[in-house]
């Protein structure tokens, strides 16, 4: 996650309007306290009503050998291995970008060094009996590939220039350039039939159609100021939750909004309340949205706000707009709180309602949310 000018210009102030939406009023006070205090657990639970969760900082556990450099995305496979993407150190071309962990959190394997310097986005897809990763790149790589499991590279593709959107040799030109016309890819979502859609969220602002083979079909979205437009289209998602009608949702995160279109990419409805939306996953009823601005909410069917996790908004986004104030937190792990998040950049549920929590953080963090009611 690069918090470039897109995301700056929004103001706490906006944050905070948007903030007092309805979907504010159907959130409860929230719940911290001890497990210990009820069941013996050792660790903190937060949470409200039915979404309270027993908290594992640091679950897992990289080797020695390995270090992590901002956390970005994690993805989980039916045997319930969980995926972790980090950015990456360009500096460090043997160094993983994608490590593999058990349900303990245990390290289990690592690859993906050809991203290093620019990971980002990461989702596990079944295709008939297999299933495969589908990892996006951006900074100077600037690719998005369908792996195994293993790490190894079925097909890896690069600006889409018949899109029509992209300067000349995005596709061939290797190095890191921000701007509309170029190609930052930040992650996926998949459609029936093979066809996936991946999010320019750092670059053009467009989101684009790809058959199963990663052709390129077609485009919606691009620049502008909503209802179908975008700034920083960060993360998407098909929400296909029991009794809905599938339909696609965009974090369009610099606008601290959640956009709902058609399958086809035609704007419905945004709904307001979020605090840098960064991307999205669903589990039965449930949607889950990690919020850049230090919390975790949990939406309902309705998509009513249910839960808001381990929030410390006011202490993270106070004094945002200074670097200095910004990056302090994020590279301190001694001013952390318990309990609290400072940066979910991506989250995601296991096959039990548990939610795994990756955090733009220098150090890198990946929290386990263990569901206890």
């Amino acid at each position: 996650m690069k918090d470039k000018k897109h995301d700056q210009v929004q103001s706490r102030r906006l944050f905070i309007k948007t903030a007092s939406a309805a979907t504010l009023t159907t959130v409860i006070a929230p719940t911290i306290l001890k497990a210990s205090d009820k069941t013996g657990r050792k660790n903190l639970v937060i949470g409200q009503g039915e979404h309270q969760y027993e908290v594992f900082h640091q679950w897992a556990k990289l080797p020695d050998q390995f270090s992590w450099q901002t956390t970005h995305n994690v993805a989980i496979d039916a045997d319930g291995l969980l995926y972790v993407i980090h950015e990456g150190r360009i500096e460090e071309p043997d160094h993983p970008s994608i490590f593999v962990f058990d349900p303990t959190g245990k390290y289990v394997r690592s690859f993906g060094n050809q991203f290093q310097g620019g990971g980002h986005g990461i989702e596990v897809r079944t295709e008939g009996n297999e299933q495969f990763l589908y990892v996006c790149a951006y900074q100077q790589v600037k690719s998005f590939a369908k792996m195994t499991l293993t790490g190894e590279v079925v097909w890896e593709k690069y600006a889409p220039m018949e899109s029509g959107v992209y300067r000349a040799d995005e596709d061939t030109i290797r190095e890191k350039r921000w701007g509309r016309d170029a190609f930052m890819p930040t992650n996926f979502a998949f459609l029936e039939g093979g066809d996936f859609l991946l999010a320019d969220g750092y670059g053009s602002f467009f989101v684009h159609r790809y058959d199963k083979d990663g052709n390129w079909i077609s485009k919606f979205g691009g620049p502008g100021d909503g209802k179908g437009k975008f700034s920083t289209p960060h993360g998407i998602w098909v929400d296909n939750r029991p009794g809905r009608e599938p339909q696609i949702v965009v974090c369009d995160r610099a606008h601290h909004t959640l956009q709902y279109l058609t399958l086809d990419g035609k704007y419905l409805e945004t709904l307001e309340g979020y605090g840098l939306p960064a991307n999205i996953d669903t589990w039965n009823d449930l949607m889950l949205v990690p919020e850049l601005h230090a919390r975790v909410s949990i939406l309902n069917k309705q998509n009513e706000v249910v839960a808001r996790l381990g929030a410390d908004v006011e202490r993270v986004t106070t004094n945002l707009d200074d670097k200095a104030v910004k990056e302090k937190i994020r590279q301190r792990p001694q001013e952390w709180v318990e309990g609290q998040f400072i940066h979910p950049h991506d989250a995601c549920f296991d096959a039990n309602g548990n939610i795994f929590i990756a955090e733009w953080v220098a150090t890198g963090r990946v929290t386990k949310l263990q569901h206890v009611s």
